[in-house]
């Protein structure tokens, strides 16, 4: 159901998407920078995981106006979107160390999780609102 709370709260997700976005390509930049020459995909193109994962969905979302997910959902889907970041930022840290590590994995895991679960609890809440208006 569209309130102007719930649009109001999306905006600053969105907002805050955006920040995290930028921030996680200065911090590849700079890192990369002082890495020697040597680089890692996963630390170049961390920004893309909050790019398609967040700003894109909640800018659509927000210039469609109906069913902006409420803040339960918002919190699951960007608690996954947030470890899938810090995990494709650890993997190109563990990679430009000359290392590998196993456990990186339980980020991928864990951000799965979360943004399923926030995705089917969107589901849930807009089935509801169907029986609602019916």
């Amino acid at each position: 159901m569209f309130t102007s709370k719930n649009k109001k709260r999306l905006q600053k997700h969105l907002i805050g998407s955006i920040i995290a976005t930028l921030f996680c390509a200065l911090f590849a930049a700079v890192y990369e920078s002082f890495s020697f020459g040597v680089y890692s995909y996963f630390m170049l193109f961390a920004f893309v995981i909050p790019l398609l994962g967040c700003s894109l969905p909640f800018s659509i979302i927000s210039f469609r106006n109906k069913d902006i997910p409420d803040i339960k959902v918002l919190r699951l889907w960007n608690s996954g979107i947030a470890a899938l970041t810090v995990g494709s930022i650890m993997q190109g840290v563990i990679e430009i160390y000359g290392t590998t590590n196993h456990l990186i994995i339980i980020y991928a895991i864990s951000g799965a999780a979360f943004c399923i679960s926030g995705f089917a609890v969107w589901l849930i809440q807009k089935g509801q609102r169907k029986e609602v208006l019916q």
